[in-house]
């Protein structure tokens, strides 16, 4: 469960391990998205990439079992992201959350959280928001 379950409390973070070509192809066959600038180096180059990039939803992914590692999936009432800036490959993402406020909502205790992804250097690559019920 979330450590501190008030406005200003903080999820324990989630390091994810480097993104590797495994991770990419393996997540390019279970999600079905087979858009080749994320597994093939030529089509990275031909749109002016060094190298190719994690999906957005792969870091989407991640950044919810941050939640589900804090809140069981049925507390959770909405989740919505915002993708800001690409996860290249060996890229180390880290899931952040932060609850903003606690607002009690149909007679349930609910906590507002600002979510971030964010790479070593400090880029942040995804931006969002969950409400999960506390009670």
């Amino acid at each position: 469960m979330a450590t501190a379950l008030d406005a200003g409390g903080e999820l324990e973070p989630l390091t994810i391990p480097p993104i590797s070509r495994t991770t990419l192809a393996l997540f390019a066959g279970g999600s079905g998205d087979h858009n080749p600038i994320h597994i093939d180096l030529d089509v990275a180059a031909s749109a002016g990439l060094d190298d190719v990039f994690a999906h957005g939803m792969l870091s989407m992914a991640y950044l919810a079992r941050l939640l589900t590692d804090n809140f069981p999936v049925e507390r959770i009432r909405s989740y919505t992201v915002r993708f800001a800036a690409i996860t290249p490959i060996h890229g180390q993402p880290t899931c952040a959350g932060t609850i903003r406020q606690v607002d009690t909502v149909d007679g349930e205790r609910r906590a507002t959280l600002d979510l971030t992804v964010t790479l070593a250097d400090g880029t942040t690559t995804l931006a969002g928001e969950a409400v999960v019920a506390l009670s």
